[in-house]
């Protein structure tokens, strides 16, 4: 689960992590109002979004005057933003995030997330922060510093003050990360988290470290612990169809390809986008419908990959382990049927009654394509595509 950046620094400031003031507004006149509250006369506008890349896209401005903040405002609140973390998808803006501006000496880099191959929290920091921290990562990877979080002892002071010195800072300076950073690992600890991102943490004017920016990721298999969390969600920065799926237990993603994948079980899943790619193909989704599949769950798997204007074909992968291969076999007869599927179809089942499976698919008048095996079915689904 995302979050937007006012709820991320939301969260921050309930854990002493420092950041500007800001006021969230969903009107232009909100915004103005916003800015009146908070004083100055420079302020900054930032279009809500679950992404990042906002800046480059119109996203964030700088106002000096009200009137600025007004504009600024109407103008977010009726676009749409496209990044390249948004997979293809053009986000509405909902919400913008009024804030002080803020004298910058510096901008570092600062970040906690789940490290799998330690099986610990790991910290990233860079002295290199910014909007093209991907780049560094990239091309100066040195400049990156990790520390890795025993899951017994948790942050020690020391490994703060390892990030702060690797990252240049003075003492005071170092002693301001080792709060920021624990309070980072406390929030990531107490929520569940799977990430948390800064960038920029900044060194302002005065010598000070402020988090500018702030993403956070919640582990969602946890969200049933955390009913404030839950509350935050935004539905409307969801992927459509993922939204669906999400309501009938269905694992799905969407995919840049034209060949639709329904299977049961997430490594065969990944198994046959392997082998659709193999034959030549690129898969359109995962789907993943799990073992107990009926009729019911099978239609709705279907509706969510035909709503997808790309797919020219499905591949149906099952194993009939759980449920017998002609239960399922009716399940997407029936499926097919209701749901009014005009593309070819491939299906490979495997397991029990595996031939009165195929028989039915075969007798059932339907553009149904029985395979013998999953190579079969990739190298037929892929032709049926072309």
């Amino acid at each position: 689960m995302n979050f937007h950046e006012y709820q991320a620094k939301d969260l921050f400031a309930s854990y002493g992590i420092p950041v500007p003031r800001g006021i969230v507004a969903s009107t232009p006149q909100a915004a103005v109002a916003a800015a009146r509250e908070l004083g100055g006369e420079i302020w900054v506008v930032k279009a809500q979004v679950h992404a990042g890349g906002r800046g480059k896209a119109g996203g964030v401005k700088l106002a000096k005057s009200l009137e600025e903040v007004r504009n600024e405002a109407e103008r977010m609140l009726s676009m749409k933003i496209s990044t390249y973390q948004t997979g293809g998808l053009e986000l509405p803006v909902d919400n913008v995030l009024i804030a002080e501006a803020v004298d910058i000496a510096s901008e570092l880099y600062l970040s906690a997330l789940i490290d799998r191959v330690h099986r610990c929290v790991t910290f990233m920091g860079s002295a290199a922060g910014g909007v093209d921290i991907e780049q560094v990562a990239a091309t100066e990877p040195e400049k990156l510093i990790t520390v890795q979080v025993d899951n017994t002892a948790g942050l020690q002071p020391f490994q703060a003050r390892q990030m702060g010195f690797g990252m240049g800072l003075n003492g005071t300076q170092v002693r301001q990360l080792t709060q920021i950073m624990g309070g980072i690992y406390r929030l990531f600890r107490d929520k569940d988290l799977s990430l948390v991102e800064v960038n920029p943490l900044i060194i302002t004017e005065a010598g000070d470290l402020l988090a500018l920016d702030a993403k956070i990721n919640a582990d969602s298999n946890a969200l049933f612990r955390h009913s404030d969390l839950v509350a935050m969600r935004d539905e409307a920065q969801e992927d459509p169809a993922e939204l669906a799926a999400s309501k009938h237990d269905l694992n799905y993603v969407t995919l840049d390809g034209n060949i639709g994948c329904m299977v049961n079980g997430a490594g065969l899943a990944m198994a046959t986008m392997d082998v659709i790619q193999l034959h030549g193909g690129e898969p359109a989704n995962f789907l993943d419908v799990g073992g107990g599949s009926n009729a019911a769950r099978v239609a709705e798997a279907f509706k969510l990959i035909v709503s997808s204007e790309r797919v020219e074909a499905i591949l149906v992968n099952i194993f009939g382990g759980i449920v017998r291969c002609d239960e399922i076999a009716e399940g997407i007869i029936a499926a097919v049927r209701e749901v009014g599927v005009s593309v070819p179809v491939v299906v490979r089942l495997e397991g029990t009654n595996v031939d009165k499976g195929k028989q039915l698919l075969n007798e059932s008048g339907l553009a149904i394509i029985a395979a013998d095996d999953l190579n079969d079915a990739a190298h037929k689904a892929v032709a049926a595509a072309a």
